[in-house]
């Protein structure tokens, strides 16, 4: 059950819907939020409340030992696979006829079903691809 919309969380929930294709450090977000009056304290705190709720999704980046936050409350986002660029670090929605694809297809071979709330698939976007 979602806890009391402060104003600090909400402030926080507008921001990381508005960039919900990137993975965000808290000091990331507090810097972007410092003039808002929101300590990195209460930033920690509403992060593990949100991810608890799963409005917010933990991410780890390949070569930091530094955690991320990506926003994941949106129906677009929960239905769809997340496809991760390990060069430029952004993250994309997998084409929903490829994501049924998938799922339909390791349920049948594999007999196995995907949690697309915690499943994301690293590669080169096509953009890094052609700057090589």
């Amino acid at each position: 059950m979602p806890k009391y919309m402060t104003k600090q969380r909400k402030t926080l929930l507008v921001y990381l819907s508005q960039h919900a294709d990137e993975k965000l450090s808290a000091r990331q977000i507090e810097a972007a939020l410092s003039g808002e009056g929101i300590s990195i304290s209460a930033v920690y705190r509403n992060l593990s409340e949100l991810e608890k709720e799963g409005r917010i999704r933990r991410v780890n980046q390949n070569g930091s030992r530094e955690v991320f936050y990506q926003y994941s409350d949106s129906e677009h986002c929960k239905e769809r696979l997340h496809l991760s660029c390990e060069k430029c670090g952004k993250t994309f929605h997998m084409n929903m006829d490829s994501t049924r694809l998938l799922e339909r297809d390791l349920a049948l071979h594999d007999e196995f079903v995907i949690d697309k709330t915690s499943t994301v698939l690293y590669g080169v976007c096509g953009e890094c691809r052609v700057k090589k």
